[in-house]
């Protein structure tokens, strides 16, 4: 078994094959896939959309009155400030994300690209969902994203991002108000989009769309580690993707 310094990839790419051609990863042992920038957004971003999706559901489905004035509890205040400033770091974080994509290594840019054009990527897709279905008996192993979580990421972050940035932000430019850049840069969605009304119901359909996402993640994660001799979830603490021997011999 051998292991590939992290260092070493700034000058030599690892002697493993592309991430969509499914071939095995051979003997190396430990491959830096995450650099740290990446791992960094990842929880962040996770920790925004959490907080995004409950202080949402609540502004969709108000809690109760409570007794006295408003202005003792400023509750919905809060909730509303709370999403806001979620909204700002989920929206800087993923242009940094975009900026990172261009400076990082070939594995960062993985979220904004799907090789349409390569039958090998739709073949390697396949497979990993007759896997996930249990329908093939021995899992390909990838350094990055396989292909069907490539595929998954591409849809569910990356264009799911860029949805509910730009409707969440023209929701917000209505109490920004005409002439805001909020309003500038955004307010043309609400009309397209046909109101008010139904900015905010495709805005809360984009968050249960990405939380059956998460849900998916979670669970296809924690199967990996289990079921195909490779770190998932420690890969995104650590940046390291380590492998074990199909065959201990």
């Amino acid at each position: 078994m051998t292991s590939i310094d992290p260092a070493s990839l700034h000058t030599a790419p690892p002697a493993l094959p592309a991430t969509i051609d499914g071939e095995p990863v051979g003997r190396v042992s430990a491959v830096y896939v995450y650099e740290a920038p990446v791992r960094l957004w990842h929880w962040t971003n996770a920790a925004a959309i959490s907080v995004l999706a409950l202080t949402g559901y609540l502004i969709g489905q108000p809690l109760p009155t409570l007794s006295g004035e408003a202005s003792q509890h400023y509750v919905m205040g809060t909730i509303r400030f709370l999403h806001f400033s979620a909204g700002y770091i989920f929206a800087v974080g993923f242009l940094f994300r975009i900026y990172w994509a261009f400076v990082g290594n070939h594995h960062a840019r993985q979220l904004f690209i799907l090789p349409f054009w390569s039958r090998a990527y739709w073949r390697g897709l396949f497979e990993e969902a007759r896997w996930y279905f249990f329908l093939e008996a021995k899992p390909k192993k990838y350094v990055g994203h396989n292909p069907l979580a490539q595929f998954a990421m591409f849809w569910a972050i990356g264009v799911g991002s860029v949805f509910m940035i730009v409707t969440g932000f023209a929701l917000y430019s209505e109490g920004a108000g005409p002439g805001s850049w909020q309003d500038h840069l955004f307010g043309w969605v609400i009309p397209l989009l046909g109101g008010s009304l139904d900015v905010h119901t495709w805005h809360r359909l984009g968050m249960w769309a990405i939380l059956l996402f998460i849900i998916v993640h979670v669970y296809a994660a924690i199967r990996e580690d289990i079921m195909s001799r490779q770190s998932i979830v420690s890969t995104m603490v650590s940046g390291v993707r380590t492998f074990k021997d199909d065959d201990p011999d």
